[in-house]
Protein backbone atom coordinates (compact mmCIF):
# COMPACT_ATOMS: atom_id res chain seq x y z
CA UNK A 1 0.00 0.00 0.00
CA UNK A 2 3.33 2.51 0.99
CA UNK A 3 4.08 2.40 -3.00
CA UNK A 4 0.26 3.23 -3.98
CA UNK A 5 0.21 5.96 -1.37
CA UNK A 6 3.71 7.57 -2.29
CA UNK A 7 2.51 7.56 -6.27
CA UNK A 8 -0.75 9.73 -5.17
CA UNK A 9 1.18 11.76 -2.77
CA UNK A 10 4.48 12.23 -5.09
CA UNK A 11 3.28 12.41 -8.63
CA UNK A 12 -0.15 13.58 -7.81
CA UNK A 13 0.03 15.87 -4.79
CA UNK A 14 1.54 19.35 -5.25
CA UNK A 15 5.17 18.78 -5.84
CA UNK A 16 3.83 16.95 -9.01
CA UNK A 17 7.13 14.98 -8.40
CA UNK A 18 7.83 13.17 -12.20
CA UNK A 19 11.05 11.56 -11.23
CA UNK A 20 9.18 9.87 -8.86
CA UNK A 21 7.88 7.73 -11.56
CA UNK A 22 11.49 6.00 -12.18
CA UNK A 23 11.64 4.74 -8.33
CA UNK A 24 8.35 3.66 -7.70
CA UNK A 25 6.92 2.29 -11.03
CA UNK A 26 8.62 -0.89 -13.31
CA UNK A 27 9.99 0.14 -16.98
CA UNK A 28 7.68 -1.75 -18.41
CA UNK A 29 4.39 -0.26 -16.59
CA UNK A 30 0.95 -0.04 -17.86
CA UNK A 31 -2.10 1.56 -16.86
CA UNK A 32 -5.38 1.69 -18.46
CA UNK A 33 -7.41 5.14 -17.53
CA UNK A 34 -10.20 6.15 -19.33
CA UNK A 35 -10.48 3.65 -22.26
CA UNK A 36 -6.87 4.56 -23.35
CA UNK A 37 -4.17 1.92 -22.39
CA UNK A 38 -0.55 3.73 -21.98
CA UNK A 39 2.25 1.39 -21.70
CA UNK A 40 5.63 1.96 -20.73
CA UNK A 41 6.95 4.07 -17.78
CA UNK A 42 8.10 7.01 -20.55
CA UNK A 43 4.96 6.99 -22.28
CA UNK A 44 3.26 7.46 -18.55
CA UNK A 45 5.46 9.96 -17.49
CA UNK A 46 4.09 11.91 -20.93
CA UNK A 47 0.82 11.46 -20.54
CA UNK A 48 1.11 12.83 -16.37
CA UNK A 49 2.48 15.89 -18.05
CA UNK A 50 -0.41 15.79 -20.54
CA UNK A 51 -3.14 15.65 -18.10
CA UNK A 52 -1.56 18.29 -15.85
CA UNK A 53 -1.12 20.42 -18.28
CA UNK A 54 -4.83 20.35 -18.90
CA UNK A 55 -5.99 20.34 -15.24
CA UNK A 56 -3.10 22.31 -13.49
CA UNK A 57 -2.58 21.73 -10.02
CA UNK A 58 -4.16 18.43 -10.18
CA UNK A 59 -4.12 16.74 -6.70
CA UNK A 60 -4.98 13.77 -6.14
CA UNK A 61 -5.73 12.75 -2.72
CA UNK A 62 -6.37 8.60 -1.22
CA UNK A 63 -9.76 8.58 0.61
CA UNK A 64 -9.82 4.60 1.68
CA UNK A 65 -6.83 2.06 0.39
CA UNK A 66 -6.41 -1.49 0.85
CA UNK A 67 -4.27 -4.64 -0.52
CA UNK A 68 -4.78 -8.47 -0.87
CA UNK A 69 -3.39 -10.65 1.66
CA UNK A 70 -0.32 -11.17 -1.06
CA UNK A 71 0.28 -7.29 -1.17
CA UNK A 72 0.28 -7.65 -4.64
CA UNK A 73 -2.68 -6.07 -5.77
CA UNK A 74 -3.86 -2.68 -3.77
CA UNK A 75 -7.02 -0.44 -4.04
CA UNK A 76 -7.88 2.99 -3.85
CA UNK A 77 -10.51 4.90 -3.85
CA UNK A 78 -9.65 8.83 -4.79
CA UNK A 79 -10.54 12.08 -5.04
CA UNK A 80 -9.03 14.57 -7.95
CA UNK A 81 -9.17 17.97 -7.92
CA UNK A 82 -7.45 20.75 -10.12
CA UNK A 83 -8.50 23.74 -12.58
CA UNK A 84 -9.78 23.37 -16.38
CA UNK A 85 -7.26 24.26 -18.85
CA UNK A 86 -8.87 22.45 -21.28
CA UNK A 87 -9.55 18.90 -19.76
CA UNK A 88 -11.37 16.43 -21.95
CA UNK A 89 -11.14 19.06 -25.14
CA UNK A 90 -13.68 21.23 -23.83
CA UNK A 91 -12.49 25.32 -23.44
CA UNK A 92 -10.34 26.23 -20.54
CA UNK A 93 -11.83 28.42 -18.12
CA UNK A 94 -9.61 27.92 -15.11
CA UNK A 95 -12.78 26.65 -12.75
CA UNK A 96 -12.20 24.36 -10.01
CA UNK A 97 -13.23 21.18 -11.47
CA UNK A 98 -13.59 18.00 -8.82
CA UNK A 99 -13.72 13.87 -10.04
CA UNK A 100 -13.60 10.72 -8.10
CA UNK A 101 -11.98 7.47 -9.08
CA UNK A 102 -10.97 3.81 -8.07
CA UNK A 103 -7.42 2.87 -9.22
CA UNK A 104 -6.23 -0.98 -9.14
CA UNK A 105 -2.67 -1.34 -9.20
CA UNK A 106 -0.42 -4.07 -9.80
CA UNK A 107 2.59 -4.83 -7.61
CA UNK A 108 5.88 -6.91 -8.92
CA UNK A 109 9.47 -7.17 -7.60
CA UNK A 110 8.60 -3.52 -5.28
CA UNK A 111 7.35 -1.52 -7.76
CA UNK A 112 4.14 -1.37 -9.47
CA UNK A 113 3.63 -2.82 -12.80
CA UNK A 114 -0.04 -2.39 -14.22
CA UNK A 115 -2.87 0.11 -13.28
CA UNK A 116 -6.38 0.12 -14.25
CA UNK A 117 -8.29 3.36 -13.66
CA UNK A 118 -12.51 3.88 -13.52
CA UNK A 119 -13.11 7.58 -12.94
CA UNK A 120 -16.20 9.48 -12.84
CA UNK A 121 -15.63 11.79 -15.86
CA UNK A 122 -18.42 11.25 -17.70
CA UNK A 123 -20.74 13.37 -15.16
CA UNK A 124 -17.50 15.75 -14.97
CA UNK A 125 -17.65 16.04 -18.43
CA UNK A 126 -21.32 16.64 -18.39
CA UNK A 127 -21.00 19.51 -16.07
CA UNK A 128 -18.10 21.20 -17.97
CA UNK A 129 -19.90 21.13 -21.13
CA UNK A 130 -22.98 22.35 -19.93
CA UNK A 131 -21.53 25.08 -18.49
CA UNK A 132 -19.38 26.02 -21.72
Amino acid sequence: MQLALGFLERVWGPQHELDAIDELMTEDYSIVSGGTLIEGRNAFKEWVREFQRVLPQARTVNQEIFANATGDLVVSRWICTGSNNGIFGLPPDGRLVSFTGISIWKVRDQRLSECWVERSALELYKELSALA
